[in-house]
């Protein structure tokens, strides 16, 4: 699966498209059963090359399992999840992250996410590159930019759009790259969600780099939108002088 839209921006690294499946990948890469792991670590191994497998029993984390659709495992988080986004539950439990002030707003984030269990066992990540169309349809694309290739995918993605169609919401690194984007897929006109904020989640990623994820329709509607728009003018061409 090609995309022009990639190539124009010069990307550092391969997009990769997130499939759900019933067939799992001949030796993707993958967690060991119940181990923990961090899915978007996973996400950057795709980035550069690597076909990565989840299931009900590899998805690394209780959070990346939400974060990949495959369920609300919130629910046996110990001590509580939302106490551990925001001000902890004491001691014997993991410190909390103070990424929400108290547990009630903590609370109030979960409550507003898309929560869901796909039908399908396997969430896959495959450098888009190799995704055969004939026979896979991802359900998101995602891409890892620097501040000049976002700026001109937030553009392409408003170009055909009287309302604005990004989002930069408060999340986790996996919700953002599965998660959220998904939510956004029955939408008649679905939004792109910048990601990879999760301070928790930067280590894993170039410094410079942060996540742009589509629904398939909307990352087919910005490749047909490639000619003819910004990214044939004189503008565009002194900020792609320095990708």
């Amino acid at each position: 699966m090609k995309s022009e839209l990639a190539s124009r921006l010069k990307l550092r690294y391969s997009p990769v498209a997130v499939l759900f499946t019933n067939e799992k990948p001949e030796k993707p890469l993958e967690f060991s059963e119940q181990k923990w792991g961090c899915v978007a670590a996973m996400l950057t191994a795709s980035t550069k090359g690597r076909t990565v497998a989840f299931s009900r029993k590899t998805f690394g984390c209780l959070g990346g399992g939400v974060g990949l659709g495959l369920g609300n495992f919130y629910n046996g988080f110990p001590g509580g999840f939302t106490n551990f986004l925001s001000t902890g539950s004491g001691e014997g439990f993991p410190p909390g992250e103070a990424y929400k002030k108290t547990p009630a707003m903590a609370q109030s984030f979960v409550d507003n996410l898309p929560i869901t269990d796909i039908p399908e066992q396997y969430v896959v990540f495959k450098p888009l590159a190799e995704v055969d169309e004939s026979k896979e349809k991802p359900e998101v694309i995602v891409f890892y930019v620097n501040p000049d290739q976002l700026s001109a995918l937030v553009v392409l993605a408003n170009y055909d759009r009287s309302e604005s169609s990004v989002k930069i919401p408060f999340a986790a690194g996996c919700q953002s790259i599965c998660l959220l984007p998904w939510g956004e897929v029955s939408k008649e006109k679905p939004s792109a969600i910048v990601g990879m904020i999760d301070i928790s989640a930067r280590p894993v990623i170039d410094a410079d780099l942060l996540s742009f994820s589509m629904p398939l329709s909307l990352f087919e509607e910005m490749e047909s939108n490639v000619p003819g728009s910004f990214l044939d003018k004189e503008a565009w061409g002194k900020v792609a002088k320095r990708l």
